[in-house]
């Protein structure tokens, strides 16, 4: 684990500040000359350019008599309309007095061109407000996608500084065979299930199972639901439902009354049926919290019995499995998932389980050098720059607040 790289200040909360600083400024400088006054410039700088645009060739000279008085009507309204404290409004004044003739040359409009550009300074200073705004809406968005990343570090170097104090010399061995026992139980009984029970039977598990938000199950298919539920060839196992797909069609009509019902059902969902397998019903590694882990395991309980049906079918019975909590004195057994649900449900209220979960935890999240940097103190370092980093971001998200 590479020491956390904080940048002090904060990169995101100095380029914020300094887009707040551009709107102010932005703003005082519109302030200084007035909003009503910098809007009306604007507008009419940008009628005027278009009018000088539109009228040039056409009411200069002796061309359209009609375009010249138009454009002089159009043109003198406008100035005449401006208040009198209009940004640049001196200018506009300059303009009329110069147009206001009986004939207008190109150096007139060159004139009028010249003196409008005072009032353009009107258009650029809300061009810089608008771009001002933009750039702190994304400064302001950085900042607060930088806070949230930062608060996640520091959740992750506060479990860090938990597992410092978790000795890695203790074995997990008494808890990971308790895992290993129930989830190689669970997956042995799901592969005899979906090889020897109806394929509507597992669905019909599957569909429960799905109901159960701590199981974990993905809800199979509709269509491929409806349609072992509803065939035949549904009373056969699933294993040679996903074989029949691969069959071709005259070698596949001994076998199903509809191959090519079959072919569109099942071999479209090759993909779900490929990955279809036991770890919803099995345990993860490392195990959750003990409270959580029982509670799925009760939440389990149904449907592994379930699973575990399919060795009455089975001559030897399965494996069965000692259910006493010591593996080495035990004159009692039972059925085999059950019996290491039952002994993996016993083992979470023991006061040994929470311990050798954080020794389970910690030798999963940490390699070596990450270790060593926890057990030397470096993490502590990390989250302390990491939290005043929070608290300067925090600070400048909260100074520079814009309504």
């Amino acid at each position: 684990m590479a020491p956390t790289e904080i940048e002090s200040p904060p990169a995101v909360a100095e380029e914020l500040r300094a887009a707040a600083d551009r709107v102010a400024a932005a703003e005082a400088a519109i302030a200084d000359h007035g909003e009503d006054s910098v809007e009306a410039a604007a507008d009419a700088y940008r009628n005027a350019t278009r009018l000088l645009d539109n009228y040039e060739d056409s009411a200069t000279g002796t061309g359209d008599f009609g375009a010249y008085l138009q454009f002089q009507t159009e043109i003198l309204t406008l100035v005449d309309s401006l208040p009198d404290d209009t940004f640049a409004a001196d200018a506009f004044q300059r303009v009329s007095d110069r147009l206001d003739k009986r004939r207008l040359n190109e150096a007139d409009f060159e004139f009028a061109r010249e003196q409008i550009e005072t009032a353009g300074e009107a258009v650029e200073l809300l061009e810089e407000r608008e771009a001002a705004i933009d750039a702190y809406r994304t400064a302001r968005g950085d900042a607060e996608k930088r806070l949230s990343e930062l608060r996640e570090e520091a959740d992750r170097l506060r479990d860090l500084q938990r597992l410092a104090d978790v000795d890695l010399e203790v074995s997990t061995e008494p808890l990971r065979e308790r895992v290993d026992e129930y989830n190689t139980a669970v997956r042995t009984a799901f592969e005899q299930f979906r090889d020897t029970r109806p394929a509507r039977e597992l669905f019909e598990l599957l569909g429960d199972a799905a109901d159960r938000p701590l199981v974990g199950v993905d809800r199979p298919p509709r269509d491929l639901v409806e349609y072992i539920d509803t065939k035949p060839v549904g009373a056969e196992p699933l294993a040679e439902l996903v074989e029949y797909a691969d069959y071709s069609p005259s070698k596949l009509e001994h076998y199903v009354d509809d191959p090519g019902a079959l072919r569109t059902s099942v071999a479209v969902h090759q993909t779900y049926l490929d990955r279809l397998d036991a770890e919803a019903f099995c345990v993860g590694w490392p195990p959750a919290e003990a409270a959580t882990l029982r509670t799925r395991l009760d939440e389990l309980a149904p449907f592994v019995r379930r699973l575990e049906s399919v060795f009455a079918d089975d001559d030897s019975g399965g494996d069965a499995v000692d259910d006493s909590d010591d593996l080495d004195d035990a004159d009692d057994t039972t059925p085999n998932i059950e019996a290491a649900r039952r002994r993996l449900a016993r083992f979470t209220r023991r006061d040994e389980y929470e311990r050798l979960r954080e020794v389970a935890v910690a030798e999963h999240e940490l390699d070596d050098d990450e270790y060593d940097r926890v057990a030397s103190g470096a993490v502590d370092d990390d989250l302390a720059a990491v939290t005043d980093a929070i608290s300067k971001i925090d600070a400048a998200l909260d100074e520079t607040a814009i309504d």
